[in-house]
């Protein structure tokens, strides 16, 4: 955001006020629009952040309003297209969030494959009963051959996964969050505030929040992919007729964005000192 106001040559505020008018514009537009998916598979995974501050180093007076800030996300593995996501913990509460709000959004019975989080379990039975297809994906990771220090940032060694079946009769072969996780990685390179060991993490929630709206119209609307090739995963999916611009995200906030109400009458003021 720095940088942009300095390009840009205004301030640091205003760009924090697009910030906000862009995310709420985003996030009222992707409610309204991604609705009624007839998608067959769908794969479910968690990203971490934080907001001001880890949650170990958050002080007294930012207890409940800092530290680590969980994104769940739920994705189509046909079409590609990020269906909803939810953002705060890593508990029961938001999981059921999550997936009640999903869904709402689905028009046909879909395979979903999750992680071994039991946050799940629940939110899943809650909201789709018995009408889903549901396994878990449980990888099981081994402690690395060699521990150096240079080994400390470095992911666990994957060892395998297991799979285990929930609810209904899902395929194994498509029992998989692979999409879902390769979505993390693309989190984490599209939005700085998710990279780690840096200084470009978010210092409110709501601007989380709304930088995290405005990444996923992005990404549903105007990003092309290689499969399916040259649609955007609105296309894919049919939420969406044609492959849009950031000029068609600008028209979102133009569109919301209050009108100015009629001016007073002008009243010349009379110059100082005029007698």
């Amino acid at each position: 955001m720095r940088s942009i106001s300095r390009v840009v040559g205004v301030s640091l505020n205003t760009v924090d006020k697009l910030l906000v008018d862009a995310g709420k514009a985003c996030l009222a537009f992707h409610d309204e629009t991604v609705r009624g998916l007839d998608c067959q598979r769908i794969q479910c995974d968690e990203i971490w952040s934080f907001c001001y501050s880890e949650a170990r180093n958050v002080p007294e007076h930012k207890q409940g309003e800092a530290g680590d800030v969980w994104t769940w996300t739920s994705l189509c593995a046909d079409s590609k297209l990020i269906c909803n996501w939810v953002v705060g913990r890593r508990d029961s509460e938001f999981a059921m969030a999550l997936m009640d709000d999903l869904r709402a959004r689905l028009n046909t019975r879909v395979q979903l494959t999750t992680d071994g989080h039991k946050a799940y379990l629940e939110a899943v039975e809650g909201a789709f009963g018995g009408d889903i297809d549901y396994a878990m994906l449980v990888k099981l990771y081994g402690e690395p051959a060699e521990k150096s220090p240079e080994r400390r940032y470095s992911p666990a060694v994957c060892t395998g996964a297991k799979k285990t079946e929930i609810e209904g009769k899902p395929d194994p072969k498509h029992v998989s969050t692979s999409y879902a996780e390769r979505m993390n990685l693309q989190i984490r390179t599209g939005m700085k505030r998710f990279a780690r060991l840096s200084i470009c993490f978010s210092k409110k929630f709501e601007n989380h929040c709304h930088a995290l709206a405005l990444y996923f119209i992005y990404y549903n609307f105007v990003k092309q992919h290689k499969s399916p090739k040259g649609l955007s995963p609105a296309m894919a999916a049919g939420v969406a007729d044609r492959l849009w611009e950031i000029e068609d995200i600008v028209a979102l906030v133009d569109a919301a964005a209050p009108k100015p109400g009629p001016r007073g009458p002008y009243k010349k003021r009379r110059p100082k000192n005029s007698d």
